[in-house]
């Protein structure tokens, strides 16, 4: 068996431990919502392209275009058509 004194020494670093990688997920966190939120102002995101025209973003186009896939591939399930 372990002696008493190392056991307490393995948890206060096990805790310690895990306090720093709660400390760095919730600065991770935080920053990351601090560049989602300025990439919602300067319009990178809700259907609006960076110049702030009225044509989708690429990446919106290649969603609708696999939902589209998506809702063809449901459509032939629905009515039997093997692919």
């Amino acid at each position: 068996m372990f002696p008493v004194e190392s056991l307490v020494v393995l948890g206060t670093c096990s805790l310690i431990a895990i306090a720093v990688i709660g400390a760095v997920f919730a600065w991770s966190w935080k920053g990351w919502l601090q560049l989602r939120h300025h990439q919602l102002e300067a319009g990178h995101y809700a259907g609006g392209s960076a110049t702030g025209g009225d044509i989708p973003a690429v990446a919106n186009r290649i969603d609708l275009a696999d939902l589209r896939e998506r809702i063809k591939k449901l459509e032939a399930i629905a009515a039997g058509v093997d692919f």
